[in-house]
C-alpha cells in the first residue's frame, strides 16, 4: 500500500495553501490593503525563485519543508549580500513567509514544526534612526509657504494643513472627497479610508474648520458628495491628485522654507503625520488616542513610533526633581538630546 503524503511534503497543499493565503485570507478575511498583499506575494514569490535558483528545487516540488530553518537563514544571507536589500526589507520578507506559515499550520497540523523552528530564526539587526518629524518653527514656515495670492497656492496651503491636522496617510488624502468631511457636526470631523479599507474619524481643530470652509466656498461651489476634495483639472474634467503630485508639493515648499529656516534634508509627507502625533504626545495625549487617530491596528505600532521620553516631558520632571540646581543640565547637551530624540 502506497504511504499518504504528509501535508508539509505535498506540493500540491503548499501551492493551494499559498494561493488561498494570498487570494482570500489576507485579503477577505484580515482585511489587508491590496498593496499589503502585493507586498506579501513579492515576498513569498521571491522565496521561491530563491530556491529554485540556489537550491536547485523545482518549482512544482516545492513543499513547506522546503521552508526548514536552514535555507531560511541562507535566505537571509542571499538578500543582504546578493540582493543588497536592506536589513528591514530583509525582516519584512521572512515576516510574510512566517505568516504564511502560521496559516499552513492551522489548516495542518503538519506544518506545525516546519512553523515553530521557523520563528527560531532571527531577523537581521537594524540601526536605530532618529524619529523623522518637522519642529514646530520648520512646521509654522513650511504652513505659511503657499501663496494664498493663487488659486493653486491656496489648494496646496489647505493639503499641508490637513495633512497635518488629521495625521493622514498620502494616500488617505488622495482619496478624501467632499463627502469625507463633516464640517457642520456638533464636533466637525472628517472620515478617512484607511488602511485594509478601514473606516475611521477624526476630529479636526477648529482653525482647519475655518480654513476648510473657504476652501470649499472657492473650490466646490456646487457641493457633489463623490468629488475628490483636492484635485487638478485636466482638459476641462477635474481628476484627483496622484500620491507623486502630493510629495512633490511637499518637497518644493520645503525647498522654499529654506532660505529662512534650516529644514530636514529629506521630506515626504508621511513626516507631517509624525509631526502631529509628536505633538499630541508631547502635549501629553495618551498613546491610544494617537494610535486611534493614526488609524493603527495595534497599539504596539504606535508606541514603537512615539512611546519614549520626550525633550519638553523629561526636562519637566527633571526640574521637579532638581528645582534649585544651577548648572547646565546633562539633558541640555547636543550628545544627549540626539539619544533622547532616538526609538
Amino acid at each position: 500500500m502506497r504511504k499518504k503524503v504528509t501535508a508539509d511534503r505535498d506540493s500540491s497543499f503548499f501551492w493551494s495553501s499559498a494561493s488561498e493565503f494570498l487570494n482570500n485570507e489576507l485579503s477577505g478575511i484580515r482585511k489587508k490593503s491590496s498593496n499589503t498583499v502585493e507586498a506579501y506575494r513579492r515576498s513569498l514569490n521571491g522565496y521561491i525563485d530563491f530556491l529554485e535558483s540556489e537550491k536547485s528545487i523545482k518549482r512544482k516540488d516545492i513543499c513547506y519543508q522546503d521552508f526548514n530553518k536552514n535555507n531560511l537563514k541562507d535566505y537571509l544571507i542571499f538578500m543582504k549580500d546578493s540582493r543588497k536589500l536592506s536589513e528591514k526589507t530583509c525582516n519584512l520578507r521572512m515576516t510574510a513567509i512566517r505568516t504564511l506559515l502560521a496559516y499552513a499550520a492551522e489548516e495542518s497540523i503538519d506544518i506545525t514544526t516546519v512553523y515553530v523552528n521557523a520563528k527560531t530564526v532571527k531577523g537581521l539587526p537594524v540601526l536605530q534612526k532618529e524619529i523623522e518629524y518637522f519642529e514646530n518653527s520648520q512646521l509654522k514656515v513650511l504652513l505659511a509657504a503657499p501663496s494664498v495670492d493663487t488659486k493653486t497656492g491656496r489648494r496646496d496651503r489647505m493639503i499641508l494643513i490637513l495633512g497635518y491636522d488629521a495625521g493622514l496617510r498620502v494616500s488617505e488624502l488622495t482619496r478624501l472627497t467632499v463627502s469625507s468631511l463633516h464640517l457642520d457636526a456638533d464636533t466637525p470631523f472628517v472620515t478617512i479610508l484607511g488602511k485594509g479599507s478601514k473606516y475611521r474619524n477624526v476630529p479636526l481643530m477648529s482653525r482647519t474648520v475655518h480654513h476648510l470652509k473657504a476652501y470649499m466656498k472657492e473650490f466646490h461651489p456646487v457641493i457633489k458628495m463623490e468629488m475628490p476634495l483636492f484635485y487638478a483639472t485636466t482638459h476641462g474634467i477635474r481628476h484627483s491628485l496622484s500620491d507623486d503630485t502630493i510629495q512633490n508639493l511637499l518637497k518644493r515648499y520645503t525647498n522654499q522654507s529654506r532660505s529662512s529656516i534650516m529644514m530636514p534634508e529629506k521630506v515626504h509627507f508621511h513626516m507631517l503625520r509624525k509631526t502631529r502625533a509628536m505633538d499630541l504626545y508631547q502635549a501629553g495625549c495618551p498613546l491610544s488616542y494617537i494610535q486611534q487617530l493614526l488609524g493603527h491596528e495595534s497599539i504596539s505600532t504606535t508606541s514603537g513610533f512615539y512611546a519614549f521620553a520626550t525633550l519638553r516631558t523629561l526636562a519637566a520632571s527633571i526640574e521637579k526633581a532638581n528645582p534649585s540646581g544651577e548648572e547646565e543640565k546633562s539633558w541640555k547637551r547636543d550628545s544627549v538630546l540626539k539619544q533622547l530624540y532616538r526609538l
